[in-house]
């Protein structure tokens, strides 16, 4: 199947799915193989591997070069945290043809102004896009597309603005009207109370996404009976990867040693049976 049909599949479940986080194609591999749907390119962790910020630094077409590797990795489809649309309407037109050539599933993007500052820095003071103009990118990506299966999000910030929860409704309500297959609301509370009452008023007019990266003791028992459609857990493999890293450098640089730490991680082996290396061997004897 497809991976844009893959992915409608997940929109489209009558079940409460979840996709996982990746920033390169070695970490794709690894969400697929922990038996994950699909995967989340996150825009906050594509910019954090390459130690920048997430403040559209990362240019538009590194995305995409970084994301042809990831899909070259795994078999299941990638929904692209893109930001803005990394412009207007025209650039929007540009992304989704670019990404429907490497194969990726759909693409979220959400009502700020370009360039973008991740919601979780002072998104309170962050302002958002005029609704018409953010429908127009919406339209333009539609028309743009060539596979009908491929997907819009249009994420709602009007809650993690601080612009209430009819303010959030009616955003929503438009974008699903301009042809989002889907609408994302986020919020940056320790509860997911405000999203939950989002939730019940929205009425699954169109599939619901939800990031509960702030909100993440809620059972997902609760995301099911709300009627989510997708759960996304959003940063945790650039995390793990992150505390990893910065441990074992300390340790080595410590200790003055590999003893400490060889029992810790990953083989040798381990690491070319990710790359393929087996199948290498097997193609060049055929």
């Amino acid at each position: 199947m497809k991976k844009t049909s893959q992915f409608r599949e997940l929109l489209d479940s009558s079940q409460t799915e979840f996709i996982m986080e990746a920033h390169n194609g070695l970490a794709a591999r690894i969400v697929e193989e922990a038996g994950f749907k699909g995967i989340w390119a996150s825009g906050l962790a594509l910019s954090a591997q390459h130690a920048v910020r997430d403040n559209n630094e990362l240019s538009w077409t590194q995305v995409v070069d970084a994301l042809e590797f990831m899909s070259d990795a795994a078999s299941i489809p990638i929904l692209l945290d893109g930001d803005t649309g990394y412009g207007d309407f025209n650039n929007m037109r540009r992304l989704v043809r670019k990404l429907e050539q490497r194969d990726i599933g759909g693409v979220c993007i959400e009502d700020k102004l370009f360039p973008k500052t991740n919601s979780f820095i002072q998104g309170e003071k962050q302002e958002l896009e005029d609704i018409e103009t953010f429908c127009g990118k919406i339209r333009a990506g539609k028309d743009a597309q060539t596979d009908d299966d491929f997907c819009i999000v249009a994420r709602v910030e009007a809650l993690i603005a601080g612009w209430g929860l009819e303010e959030a409704l009616k955003r929503g309500e438009a974008y699903r009207k301009a042809g989002a297959d889907a609408i994302l609301i986020h919020s940056k509370k320790g509860t997911a109370d405000e999203v939950l009452a989002f939730a019940r008023e929205w009425g699954a007019r169109c599939p619901l996404v939800i990031v509960p990266t702030k909100y993440y003791t809620t059972p997902t028992e609760v995301f099911w009976v709300h009627k989510v459609s997708l759960v996304i857990w959003a940063i945790h493999l650039i995390r793990a990867s992150i505390r990893e890293m910065e441990a074992t450098a300390s340790k080595i640089q410590q200790t003055v040693s590999l003893v400490v730490v060889e029992g810790r991680v990953a083989t040798v082996c381990e690491i070319f049976r990710l790359q393929g290396a087996d199948e290498f061997l097997e193609a060049e004897k055929r």
